[in-house]
């Protein structure tokens, strides 16, 4: 039976402590998944850094952004990702939709028992082709999807494989890039599909020093940085899921 899309809720689990790039993240979730503004609430957990997997109650999914201001290795730190996994693991177990980006893929590498490492040297940064497996072909998300598609991806932790009882979907040569736990509506991008190429560019304006120092490669990056439609639809494809709960 299919779903009234105006009554979906969902929540985004929020990794921005700069006030411009929190709403950014939130205009940018609400632009490509269809949603209002009204139907994804937000929990920073800068402002909140310990919660319980209560948080997600009352919700029809999960999303989970990214950042330039925290690590998954640091936990110590950064408390909320102790939580993060916790409540990740919650949403597995109790089939509750998620979408995890970036960080969020990250974060879930590591509650499912995977290996993220740190490359602070030769990572990622702009708008990139990825690679789809055989897999991708018979996933609801990535089915109609071109392999070799562009997406925004910048980060400086990966991981080469993908954890436990999980499908590799997509991937770079330099790393994983996207994967579905087998069985479960949970759903992980190390790219940004909420992403497009106008805010790739004010994120890595506004972060330029995190990143390179290096201001001609910068530059290069900016200028070379491509429109990315493929990889912003998926975000849409997984509310649709929500709606009719095919292949949930």
């Amino acid at each position: 039976m299919k779903r009234d899309h105006s009554k979906l809720r969902t929540l985004l689990f929020q990794i921005r402590d700069e006030p411009s790039i929190r709403r950014e993240e939130h205009e940018s979730f609400v632009r490509y998944s269809g949603l209002s503004h009204e139907q994804i609430d937000v929990l920073n957990v800068f402002d909140r850094p310990k919660f319980t997997p209560a948080v997600i109650e009352g919700y029809d999914a999960l999303f989970i952004g990214g950042t330039s201001e925290a690590s998954v290795l640091d936990p110590q730190s950064y408390p909320f990702v102790i939580d993060g996994k916790a409540l990740i693991k919650f949403c597995i177990a109790q089939n509750i939709p998620v979408f995890a980006s970036c960080f969020g893929f990250q974060m879930a590498v590591e509650a499912l028992g995977g290996e993220v490492i740190k490359d602070d040297s030769d990572y990622e940064m702009g708008t990139i082709a990825i690679d789809l497996t055989e897999a991708a072909s018979l996933d609801p998300l990535f089915k109609d999807v071109p392999s070799g598609f562009l997406a925004v991806s910048v980060h400086q932790e990966k991981t080469l494989t993908v954890p436990p009882g999980c499908q590799l979907l997509a991937k770079t040569n330099e790393c994983a890039h996207a994967f579905r736990v087998i069985g479960k509506p949970f759903w992980a991008f190390q790219f940004h599909p909420e992403v497009d190429r106008a805010t790739l560019v004010t994120r890595l304006t506004f972060f330029r020093d995190r990143y390179t120092d290096d201001e001609d490669h910068l530059t290069q990056v900016i200028s070379s940085a491509s429109e990315t439609p493929e990889s912003n639809q998926l975000v849409s494809r997984f509310v649709q899921l929500l709606l009719t709960q095919d292949n949930l």
